[in-house]
């Protein structure tokens, strides 16, 4: 993994998860598979394996580049702009 120059733009300390799950799937009646947590904001949404993709969609509305995995016992970070790991 690699640094990006957006890493060093996140707001330290991360943010708060604004839920447990993602509440887009929720919404429409769907089951989110591998949560994803906005390192910009807090969104927590399902990822591209997911039916609906909402942590992508979430980037694409927002612009937020960076998500890591919410899943217990990962740790991984994502830079969607980049298209790497970071």
């Amino acid at each position: 993994m690699s640094e990006c120059t957006h890493v060093a733009e996140l707001p330290r300390p991360e943010p708060a998860p604004q839920s447990a799950t993602c509440l887009e799937c929720l919404a429409v009646g769907s089951h989110p598979v591998q949560l994803r947590l906005c390192l910009t904001c807090g969104h927590v949404g399902c990822c591209d394996s997911s039916p609906f993709r909402h942590a992508t969609r979430h980037f694409e509305e927002t612009g937020h580049p960076v998500m890591r995995t919410f899943e217990p016992g990962d740790s991984w970070r994502w830079c969607f702009t980049d298209q790497k790991l970071v």
